[in-house]
């Protein structure tokens, strides 16, 4: 009689798998998913607006790219078969993609990029067990300094949002500033003195009282939502049938390559946060998904995807791990995309509160990336020149947005995210220092910083009895 009790104890439920309250649920999805929520549409609305299109079917955009991005994150959180990296990672359109499918939808339309999204998405799928093998290439030095760089590339992003969003009438009105600051003070007096559960949800209470004081101040309009249906769904290629065109698929493919890496440092980021390691298997069922997800947007009418750095910093500020809260999240993002006037609501939220709940959680993953780098030998001067020189290379673009403006179309979509500047800048001189040979290293040196025992050929390379039986 008393086997069970002490199974149960031995085996608890991982956090990642706890199933909360039906209520914890619904608050904690929700607060995902207006952290993301800006964000999401975004794209649609840059791309759509820079083509030309007309009101109905910018709105049309944005309704399938909420209705896409609920299935990726469902996909991406609880699995099926070898797709899903099963943790709570919140999916979105990459900001990658823009440049490139502006330029292809100038010269060949919708149908042109949504051909070229739906060849990327397949050889994501291909890549993704290619990917899952290079996970020993990023030790705690390489993804503590990623994952630092994730959280300071996306506080401009909170700090545009403060100032009214970027093309706003009133940018850096002493107004938009006033209610970010009032939102970001209310979520961190609820995480000080709210009970427990409050204190959880404190970015979503706080987005709620900043937008109800928004409204008798005249922040908000919700004038979209009388105009939007109560209904509608994203048919498959509802603009036309996919073109492929060879230029727009080179550009797009680069894309995906920029996405993989990102989308692995996220992925690595949230293992950390939530204490489950993220296996070379784990991360190509992740990137699997992501493939699937990103073909799904070519067929329905939207664009590459992939997972949301915001949301990151949101699970390591609230501590909630489970996967299943960012799955009701996906839920609630696909009942969005069916109930365009829901949908419509959520948009309504001004900027500047968005922005004030943005400032916890991107410098929230700041501060996780710094303590990655905890576990780090920064005795050993090299390790210290890969961080000081990767997180350099990182805000580059973030800083100066136009430094590469005059590079090929290719290096601009490398660079110019931040984050993929510096994660491949942070794992080319983690190889450089750690794993090719040299004379008089420390092989004890080389295992704090490359995160495995030196194998032949490429020190580092060689896997331990550890990594090869996660391969297995």
């Amino acid at each position: 009689m008393s086997e069970a009790p002490d199974h149960a104890v031995h085996h608890p439920v991982h956090p990642v798998d706890e199933r909360l309250p039906p209520a914890q649920l619904a608050a904690f999805g929700l607060q995902h998913v207006l952290a993301m929520y800006a964000g999401a549409v975004a794209v649609p609305l840059i791309v759509g607006g820079s083509l030309g299109l007309p009101p109905d079917d910018l709105a049309y955009l944005i309704t399938a790219d909420l209705l896409i991005c609920g299935v990726a994150t469902l996909l991406q959180c609880v699995g099926w078969w070898r797709l899903g990296v099963r943790l709570p990672i919140m999916q979105g359109c990459t900001f990658a993609a823009v440049t490139p499918m502006v330029l292809i939808g100038q010269d060949g339309g919708l149908p042109a990029i949504y051909g070229a999204v739906i060849v990327t998405g397949l050889a994501i799928i291909l890549l993704a067990p290619l990917f899952g093998r290079l996970l020993r290439f990023f030790p705690p030095l390489v993804t503590g300094t990623v994952i630092l760089v994730i959280g300071l590339s996306l506080l401009p992003v909170a700090g545009e949002w403060s100032a009214g969003g970027v093309g706003a009438d009133d940018f850096g009105d002493p107004g938009n500033i006033a209610l970010a600051a009032g939102v970001l003070a209310a979520v961190l007096l609820l995480q000080r003195y709210a009970p427990p559960f409050v204190a959880r949800v404190a970015v979503l209470a706080g987005i709620v009282l900043g937008t109800l004081v928004a409204i008798p101040l005249g922040f908000t309009d919700f004038d979209a939502v009388g105009d939007a249906d109560w209904a509608g769904i994203s048919t498959p290629f509802h603009f036309g049938a996919p073109e492929f065109q060879l230029g727009a698929v080179l550009s797009l493919l680069v894309v995906g390559l920029v996405t993989m890496t990102e989308t692995t440092g996220d992925f690595i980021a949230v293992g950390e946060l939530t204490g489950r390691e993220v296996t070379p298997r784990r991360l190509a069922d992740g990137l699997r998904a992501d493939g699937v997800s990103t073909l799904l947007g070519g067929v329905f009418n939207t664009f590459p995807y992939t997972a949301f750095a915001q949301n990151v910093g949101l699970v390591g500020m609230t501590r909630v791990r489970s996967r299943w809260v960012v799955a009701t999240a996906g839920g609630i993002l696909v009942v969005l995309g069916l109930l365009p006037k829901l949908g419509a609501v959520v948009a309504a939220i001004p900027a500047p509160v968005l922005g004030g709940a943005g400032l916890v959680m991107f410098g929230t993953v700041a501060a996780s990336g710094i303590r990655t780098l905890g576990a780090v030998d920064f005795d050993d001067s090299r390790n210290l020149t890969i961080v000081a020189v990767s997180v350099a290379v990182g805000m580059l673009p973030v800083g100066v947005p136009e430094i590469y403006a005059e590079f090929p179309d290719w290096f601009q979509t490398v660079m110019n995210s931040g984050i993929s500047a510096a994660c491949v800048t942070a794992l080319a001189l983690n190889l450089l220092f750690h794993h090719l040979p040299s004379r008089g290293r420390s092989g004890n040196g080389a295992l704090l910083a490359g995160g495995g025992p030196l194998g032949n050929g490429l020190g580092g390379v060689g896997q331990g009895p550890q990594d090869a039986q996660q391969d297995r």
